[in-house]
């Protein structure tokens, strides 16, 4: 029981990291139907302008902790989000009308553009990051000395996103940026001809979906205390799993498919062998699809005659 409830909270650590990530897939594709796969490395530049900027504040001696760490997710998110209104506008906006595929390959260009642009501006080196938030709590003791334990990073990371998650459903369902977005989504035509600026709400997607990932950027840096130009790719990959188990472009599939990716890799890990959790997230992935192709959340696609 004590070793299950530990690998609970660890799963739920990482999936709270997976939600954020996969709500820029599933906005994006919700509104123009494409997968940006670009969206891992703007995960990736949010991490290192937080180590960065961590480093020269709490490092150098110029703020404590607290502020050194408010700075970070702000600086992060501003530069996470420049970026991807600048994808937007360079990559897909030019594309938005041609094939299907274009697109596409221009994600995979830009992907591959930002992470060796961080290689080379960083170096391939991984870059540490000194613990910022310590303490941790003891839930539970086995007899044989094994304790379950909820350190103060991980309540920082689950109030975060928790917080997020909400804020986002609040600003889709209840302000006018929500209404036109959810406009876009669908009928993106329709949309434009009722006085919608249409591009002004898919660069707004971008950039909102850019900073939701900054700030998963920032917790990931603090919490393991190590990035590195590749990090950006593999969690990229699990959060757009993530958000095609949940059912993509559902806003709480994104958020269910998360946080269930983050159990099973944990439980996976914790039961049967950490060097296979990637290929077990993603058979789970194909036996959900092959029984619901829409995802656990996700609503039939109906083809408009």
């Amino acid at each position: 029981m004590e070793y299950f409830l530990q690998q609970f909270i660890n799963g739920l650590t990482l999936g709270s990291v997976y939600a954020l990530i996969a709500i820029g897939y599933t906005m994006v594709y919700g509104i123009i139907g494409m997968i940006n796969f670009a969206h891992g490395e703007l995960y990736m530049i949010g991490a290192f302008v937080a180590v960065i900027t961590l480093v020269g504040l709490s490092g150098g001696g110029v703020l404590g902790a607290p502020l050194a760490i408010f700075a970070a997710f702000l600086c992060a998110v501003a530069v996470t989000a420049a970026y991807g209104y600048v994808a937007e506008r360079l990559a897909y906006r030019p594309l938005r009308n041609s094939s299907r595929i274009a697109p596409l390959i221009s994600a995979i260009g830009v992907s591959v553009l930002l992470q060796n642009y961080v290689r080379l501006a960083q170096g391939p080196r991984a870059k540490p990051l000194p613990p910022l938030i310590h303490g941790q709590y003891t839930l539970m003791e086995r007899a044989d000395g094994f304790t379950v334990t909820l350190s103060n990073i991980q309540i920082a990371i689950f109030v975060v996103a928790a917080v997020l998650m909400i804020g986002l459903t609040l600003l889709i369902h209840k302000t006018p940026l929500g209404r036109a977005q959810r406009a876009c989504e669908q009928d993106i035509k329709m949309a434009a001809l009722l006085g919608i600026p249409v591009g002004r709400i898919i660069s707004l997607t971008f950039v909102l979906g850019a900073a939701l990932a900054a700030v998963a950027g920032v917790m990931v840096a603090l919490y393991y205390g190590v990035v590195d130009f590749f990090i950006g790719f593999l969690a990229g990959m699990k959060a757009f799993t993530a958000a095609v188990l949940g059912g993509i472009g559902s806003l709480p599939g994104a958020m269910l498919g998360g946080i269930l990716l983050g159990l099973i890799e944990a439980f996976w890990s914790g039961y049967v062998g950490a060097e296979y959790k990637d290929v077990a997230a993603f058979l789970i992935l194909i036996l959900v699809l092959l029984v619901r192709p829409q995802g656990l959340l996700g609503r039939p696609v109906a083809d408009k005659i």
